[in-house]
């Protein structure tokens, strides 16, 4: 009497990112979180090596997946680098609250995803000079799709200038708490970060609200 065929160890069943296909049998990596894990390992090293430094061999190896995988989803490494970068994906939730508490909902989304998904939705700007052509592909994204975006969501004199002067106070937080590093604030907890700073950039968002 021959054994039953073997099923999927357990490992590969509980694995992230991988759901048991019934149907055709084998475990299968779910191709969403793939997806996910390739853009997350691309938006790393995008900032930390020039684009032209990057080979798709690194992202894969980065992400846990096969260069030839990525090919299977992007297409080739310009249509990966370009999804990267682009903002629209992040804005929606960056943005995505009321114009009075517009405010600390950006420092409370701009933190947590720093310290909880290692990425937070608008300092891949910070590092354009290091990407040549691409940099300004990435610069032009950033006015159009974040800077441009917010200044539509606001009312009064000088929208332009104030939206910018806004992102530049979530930029300088992103930078000292994700490249800083600084010790103070990573120590401090995010609510209270946020009911810290959020008011100043509300005061660019809503003039006159710089209060508790």
């Amino acid at each position: 009497m021959t054994s039953p065929a073997p099923t999927a160890s357990a490992e590969a069943q509980s694995a992230p990112g991988v759901t048991r296909d019934h149907r055709s049998g084998p475990a299968r990596r779910d191709a969403e979180a793939t997806k996910a894990a390739i853009v997350r390992a691309c938006r790393h090293l995008l900032a930390r090596h020039a684009h032209t430094d990057i080979t798709l061999k690194a992202v894969a190896e980065r992400a846990g997946v096969s260069a030839p995988l990525i090919l299977k989803y992007f297409g080739n490494k310009d249509a990966l680098f370009s999804q990267v970068m682009n903002f629209e994906a992040d804005v929606e939730a960056f943005l995505d609250a009321p114009l009075e508490d517009l405010g600390r909902h950006m420092v409370r989304h701009l933190l947590i995803g720093q310290s909880e998904h290692g990425a937070d939705p608008i300092l891949r700007i910070v590092f354009a000079p290091l990407h040549g052509e691409q940099g300004d592909i990435l610069r032009a994204n950033f006015r159009t799709q974040v800077s441009d975006r917010l200044t539509e969501c606001l009312h009064g004199p000088d929208a332009g200038l104030r939206a910018e002067l806004a992102v530049s106070l979530l930029l300088g937080l992103g930078v000292m708490y994700g490249i800083a590093r600084g010790p103070h604030v990573r120590s401090a907890p995010i609510e209270e970060i946020t009911e810290r700073y959020g008011p100043a950039v509300q005061a660019q968002l809503t003039p006159g609200t710089l209060t508790g």
